[in-house]
């Protein structure tokens, strides 16, 4: 009996670098597919929680953006809210993600009229605190620098409001990410003060 042996011809390196590049451009071809079919949506959505984060700092019948001139790096956006005073959009230089964008009113008195957390990737169940109506209610009528405090007093003098009477509370477990909030709520306070 003869035993015939038959071998599988492997596939060679050609073949496997043609298959690959295959599903590779695929690939990129339905993530370019599905980016220009969602990208509407997103914008959209952008767009909506962009007016519905003006409306809760600051209400106004209108939001017109105007040119920002000033040099804080920090203020992605200025617009005016009719006769109110302005809404500021600010990306913090310090937050624990560094993905953290908040949208913070401020009235004609120069004072905090509220803030919105719009973007952030901060720790789930610690910076996303920040998102809470509690710590945010701390930042109204605030004016000037506005900086937190770890204990809840007056011990810890770096971290006091410089400016104002009261403090600004420190999330539990996220000092970086009230810093943050606390540095862009300054900055917002400036850039509509620079506004006129």
């Amino acid at each position: 009996m003869s035993e015939t042996a038959t071998k599988k011809k492997e596939p060679g390196m050609a073949t496997l670098v043609i298959v690959l590049f295959a599903i590779c451009a695929a690939t990129a071809l339905l993530l370019g597919l599905t980016n220009y079919v969602t990208a509407p949506f997103i914008a959209a959505n952008n767009e909506k929680t962009t007016q519905e984060a003006m409306a809760a700092v600051l209400p106004a019948d209108s939001y017109d953006e105007v040119e920002y001139t000033g040099g804080d790096a920090m203020v992605q956006a200025v617009y005016k809210a009719g006769d109110a005073g302005y809404v500021v959009e600010v990306k913090p230089a310090t937050s624990f993600s560094g993905n953290l964008t908040i949208m913070v009113g401020v009235d004609n008195t120069g004072a905090c009229s509220g803030i919105s957390i719009t973007s952030t990737g901060e720790t789930s169940g610690l910076g996303s605190n920040a998102s809470k109506p509690d710590f945010q209610a701390q930042f109204v009528g605030k004016t000037g620098e506005v900086k937190v405090t770890k204990d809840g007093g007056d011990i810890d003098l770096v971290y006091r409001v410089s400016t104002d009477d009261g403090h600004i509370d420190a999330l539990t477990g996220a000092t970086i990410t009230s810093r943050g909030v606390c540095e862009a709520v300054t900055s917002a306070i400036a850039a509509a003060a620079s506004m006129g």
